[in-house]
């Protein structure tokens, strides 16, 4: 491969503000892999937001890819899955497994797209200094004739319709908007970009905690919610915290420490056949390994308010936010019926988008 831009190359990265600047080019907020294609004529690699290569999780976007890209360029984007007219994170990261038969397998049961949204190289020519009103419209031009699973990533300079996109896009599993400097040149790695993602409240069980990896002090809350047949499913942790406060956390839990964990409505957590059924804290995947997961086990009598983005199932998708302990509220009332549901959209307007 012999590119003017070479691989392995890190993204492009955006830092979190809370509205939509104005005098920008707006995006969604694609929940998938980040991912840089490289394409030299028959020669083709997905690199992934670290650098390493994705290609192999995915031969059926290697195909597309091949027939919709120009044949020499290198372009930023997300890899999908889309199930049910969503995205589904879920479905894609099930893909990253050691089994090729299984690889393959999922990708025809679950086809990935590919949806674009920087071009920075092309031929010979590097466009890392281009000016980013240039690249969008270079991309436009060379993502015309894409196929099904290539997609070009709706953008627009019109704040009030990216207010709208914020609003909506979120029913189709997109969770948020990013704003892009106009004469933005591509850096690799820097968070020049911004992104503004939807945040919420929720009221959650406190029923455990893992320790820090530095010692004994507080590393993760975790989180419960009751689901409608009365059991407390785990739905995420809460990390975030100074070290000073993460050594006060354990003294200030203490008093909720169990005799017993064998009461706790989580005792079978260490059971593979349990997480089957519910949704459990500590269960092994390929993305935690050997990792211990083990945790401290805690009655769970006290109610912890959140922020959270979105949801991903019956789960937080991202670490949520400390806000405040609510000692007037009970455990029984943190529930999944809480919950804001928004309002579903279809994902296919969204892929389907051009530019005018």
């Amino acid at each position: 491969m012999d590119l003017p831009v070479m691989p392995p190359l890190k993204p492009m990265l955006a830092k979190s503000v809370r509205k939509i600047p104005p005098g920008m080019q707006y995006e969604a907020k694609w929940d998938g892999f980040r991912a840089i294609v490289h394409r030299d004529g028959s020669e083709l690699v997905i690199g992934s937001r670290t650098g390493k290569p994705l290609t192999r999780y995915f031969p059926e976007l290697v195909t597309s890819l091949m027939d919709a890209l120009p044949p020499r360029c290198v372009v930023d984007g997300e890899i999908v899955i889309v199930h049910q007219d969503r995205l589904d994170f879920e479905r894609l990261t099930e893909r990253i497994h050691p089994a090729d038969s299984r690889v393959r397998m999922l990708a025809e049961r679950d086809p990935a797209s590919f949806v674009a949204f920087d071009l920075l190289a092309i031929d010979e020519e590097s466009l890392l200094e281009t000016p980013l009103v240039e690249r969008r419209a270079r991309l436009a031009t060379a993502l015309d004739t894409a196929g099904p699973q290539i997609h070009l990533a709706p953008a627009t300079q019109d704040q009030e319709l990216a207010r709208q996109w914020f609003e909506t896009y979120e029913g189709a599993g997109l969770d948020g908007i990013v704003a892009k400097p106009l004469d933005l040149p591509y850096r690799p790695d820097a968070r020049l970009m911004f992104k503004i993602k939807h945040e919420r409240t929720a009221d959650t069980v406190v029923a455990g905690y893992r320790f820090h990896k530095s010692g004994p002090i507080v590393g993760s809350l975790l989180l419960g919610l009751y689901d409608d047949t009365g059991a407390l499913q785990h739905v995420g942790v809460c990390a975030a915290f100074p070290m000073a406060r993460r050594a006060e956390l354990v003294e200030e839990l203490e008093p909720l420490l169990m005799d017993s964990p064998d009461e706790h409505p989580w005792s079978a957590w260490a059971q593979e056949s349990a997480h089957e059924g519910a949704r459990l804290p500590g269960a092994q995947s390929r993305w935690t390994g050997r990792k211990d997961l083990s945790w401290v086990a805690l009655r769970p009598e006290r109610v912890l308010e959140v922020a959270y983005d979105h949801m991903e199932g019956d789960r937080f998708r991202h670490t949520a936010q400390f806000r405040r302990w609510r000692p007037d509220r009970t455990p029984v009332g943190c529930t999944y019926a809480q919950l804001e549901e928004p309002v579903r959209y279809d994902l296919a307007e969204v892929l389907s988008w051009r530019n005018e």
